[in-house]
């Protein structure tokens, strides 16, 4: 796993590799039912209001953390490339699917309206490289708990991959 800043561009980047078929691991974020089994960080839940995962289509989704309650995000799918790439916007909302100031939902007010998340799947001899980019400072990242949440997200995605091969084996 590498995590690190582009200081040119301001952008996150964190690779991971998954022993899995990159269609695999594409299809953990565009399946509901796989989604919501790894897109929150440790202790919390997700709840699926809406995912149409293709070129134009919007999400809205809550990420509950029992300490902080809820986090309401909706987005809009800006490129679906199976298996290859994913690129989509993502804001802070409220229940209704409005997209808010984040200071509204109680964030911090470095946090930028509205942020752009690019993943990428790389095919290596049958493994996965998924490469995410989100353009946002590490350190508010880091501050805000985002960076640290996209850590644990894809360290979930890692076990229910590995899982779904013992499974089909």
């Amino acid at each position: 796993m590498a995590a690190r800043i582009d200081e040119a561009t301001r952008t996150i980047r964190i690779e991971r590799m998954f022993d899995a078929p990159r269609e695999r691991v594409f299809d953990a974020w565009t399946q509901p039912e796989l989604l919501m089994q790894w897109y929150a960080p440790r202790g919390c839940t997700i709840k699926l209001a809406k995912l149409d995962a293709r070129p134009g289509g919007r999400f809205h989704w809550c990420i509950h953390n029992p300490s902080f309650g809820d986090c309401w995000c909706v987005g809009v799918y800006k490129e679906v490339v199976r298996p290859e790439r994913i690129v989509y916007t993502l804001a802070t909302a409220d229940s209704a699917g409005n997209q808010i100031d984040p200071v509204q939902a109680g964030h911090d007010p470095r946090w930028p309206r509205e942020t752009l998340v690019t993943v990428t799947f790389t095919d290596v001899r049958g493994s996965t490289r998924l490469t995410l980019e989100q353009n946002v400072l590490e350190s508010i990242a880091k501050h805000t708990g985002a960076h640290p949440s996209w850590l644990q997200m894809l360290d979930r995605l890692g076990e229910i991959l590995a899982a779904r091969k013992t499974v089909n084996a």
